[in-house]
């Protein structure tokens, strides 16, 4: 990162008027709408879906492979003892493929121990080895005999599937409630359910130093709320906001949707947009980018938390703007923004509801309005 950045810590701010959505109750959804039905595989039909790309075992929320050898031998141990394992949860893509919600530690297991990239090693509970220990301490997939390598591969997994119709707020719900390891934000659930060139794209655009300096490099790597505010961009961006029903979950979703539709022109014409986006209101408003402090008289020495509502409006709506004729106008355009974000109405919109429809309207609108009377 170059000088240019400021280096705050990571999640030492937090993010003004970032509505934290709850799970909510079976009353947000018909009880007899069937979100996820149950199937069984053998664990050789899921590594071999694995390999064949049909399982997606790597989504990037994950934190990667955690696991101890000890963990990994004792399960493959349980296969060996024909112990019932606990259920698995998977999200049905859009595309047939299945995305794993709980359980990745132990599929990657079958499918490493499958491959041949460990041996059982440190099995049983410490003390005295029993003759069982003893036979398959260092042993490969290869190395055991074939009923035993039968034994493993047909091993029966009870799989619950998050049907691929389900809406994506029931979606992000069910893998709240599911997931039994470190708690994800609902970014991290929206980067698994929309792998893909969308995603890929987030990242990438998460670490333009542009965006960074605009920013103050005060969101969340961690946590991927630098990629829901940029999230946030395409997805007002490129969806008519007439569209927006007071669901950010859905809408958020919408834009991840069709930007893994894009070609790479696409996504590169994209990339111009943002990052003239975050070189423009830096232009203007300096480390005060995006935050109420923007409009403080005279400029505080420190600034405000990120306000995700004004984010949305500024990063949005000054997006097409020439970044040479902003320089010209800087004054009357910095000025004019400043007034508005003093303006009660506008204040209340950036601040209270500010998920609403309504809400989200009016901000859009009232800056609209005030970027036109610069440039018309």
């Amino acid at each position: 990162m170059n000088d240019n950045v400021e280096s705050i810590p990571q999640e030492n701010e937090k993010i003004e008027g970032l509505e934290e959505l709850e799970s909510v109750g079976w009353g947000e959804y018909p009880l007899d709408s069937v979100f996820v039905r149950t199937e069984q595989r053998t664990l050789g039909e899921v590594v071999k879906r694995i390999k064949n790309n049909r399982y997606i075992l790597n989504p990037d929320f994950q934190r990667g492979f955690v696991w101890s050898p000890k963990q990994q031998s004792r399960l493959i141990e349980s296969c060996l003892m024909r112990i019932p394992l606990p259920v698995f949860y998977v999200a049905e893509a859009d595309d047939g493929r299945i995305i794993i919600v709980d359980g990745l530690q132990r599929l990657t297991t079958f499918y490493e121990y499958l491959n041949n990239d460990f041996a059982l090693n440190k099995l049983g509970h410490g003390g005295e080895k029993t003759d069982q220990e003893i036979y398959l301490t260092g042993k490969y997939f290869r190395d055991l005999p074939i009923h035993l390598q039968e034994r493993v591969e047909d091993t029966q997994l009870t799989l619950y599937i998050i049907d691929s119709k389900a809406p994506q707020r029931a979606k992000l719900d069910i893998f709240e409630r599911v997931n039994s390891g470190e708690p994800l934000a609902r970014q991290q659930m929206r980067n698994c359910l929309f792998n893909g060139s969308a995603t890929r794209w987030l990242a990438k655009a998460a670490e333009s130093q542009a965006f960074l300096k605009a920013t103050g490099n005060s969101l969340s790597k961690k946590t991927m709320r630098d990629r829901e505010a940029i999230n946030r961009f395409c997805a007002f961006r490129l969806l008519d906001i007439e569209q927006y029903k007071s669901d950010m979950d859905d809408f958020l979703a919408k834009s991840l949707e069709k930007m893994n539709t894009f070609s790479e022109n696409k996504l590169e014409d994209l990339t111009q947009e943002f990052q003239n986006s975050m070189e423009v209101n830096y232009l203007l408003f300096g480390k005060h980018s995006f935050r109420k402090s923007l409009a403080y008289e005279p400029e505080p020495e420190n600034r405000q938390v990120l306000n995700i509502a004004l984010f949305d409006c500024c990063s949005v709506l000054l997006a097409n703007l020439n970044y040479g004729i902003v320089t010209e106008r800087k004054k009357l355009l910095k000025e004019v923004v400043k007034d508005l974000v003093r303006n009660e109405d506008f204040l209340q919109a950036i601040t209270v509801s500010t998920n609403s429809s309504k809400q989200v309207k009016s901000r859009f609108q009232m800056m609209e309005v005030v970027i036109k009377k610069v440039f018309c």
